[in-house]
C-alpha cells in the first residue's frame, strides 16, 4: 500500500530544521543527500549551494517519514507566511502527544492548544518556528 510522505521545502535552513525535527521524534536520517552529489561534467550547482540539502528523510515510525529540501537560488524564495497544509502526526498515548506538542511547538505559535477534538479526540494545532503547520491528535 502506498504511504504519504509530506515533503516540505525550505529557504537554506533545511539542516537547521530537520536537526529541531529530529530532537524532538527521535530517530536518525535514513537520507541525507546535498546538491554537491548531484554536480556532474555538464551541470554544477553555485559553490554558495553545495552544502545546501537535496533531499532529507527522517522516519518517524509506522512506516512514515517526514522529507525536506532546499529550494535552490534559481527556483526563487518559498514563501514562508503561505498557509501550508498541515503535517498530521498521530500519537499513540496522551504523554506521547503532549511530549510532541510540547516539543514541535517551542519556538512556534500555537493555535489550538491540544485538548478535546472536535471529533473526540486529544487534538492541537501549531506553526513550528519553521512556520510548517502541524496538527497533534491522539
Amino acid at each position: 500500500m502506498a504511504s504519504i510522505i509530506p515533503h516540505i521545502h525550505f529557504n537554506g535552513n533545511t539542516e537547521e530544521a530537520f536537526e529541531f525535527y529530529r530532537s524532538v521524534l527521535g530517530g536518525s536520517f535514513s537520507r541525507l543527500m546535498r546538491f554537491k552529489e548531484l554536480n556532474n561534467p555538464d551541470f554544477s550547482f553555485p559553490e554558495e549551494e553545495q552544502n545546501k540539502i537535496m533531499l532529507i528523510r527522517l522516519p518517524i515510525g509506522g512506516g512514515a517519514s517526514l522529507s525536506g529540501s532546499d529550494v535552490p537560488n534559481f527556483m526563487g524564495l518559498v514563501s514562508e507566511e503561505e498557509n501550508r497544509s498541515k503535517i498530521v502526526i498521530a500519537a499513540s498515548t496522551k504523554e506521547e502527544a503532549e511530549t510532541i506538542f510540547n516539543g514541535l511547538s517551542a519556538g512556534g505559535t500555537v493555535e489550538m492548544p491540544l485538548d478535546e477534538g472536535p471529533w473526540g479526540t486529544l487534538l492541537g494545532t501549531f506553526r513550528d518556528k519553521f512556520g510548517v503547520e502541524w496538527m497533534v491528535e491522539c
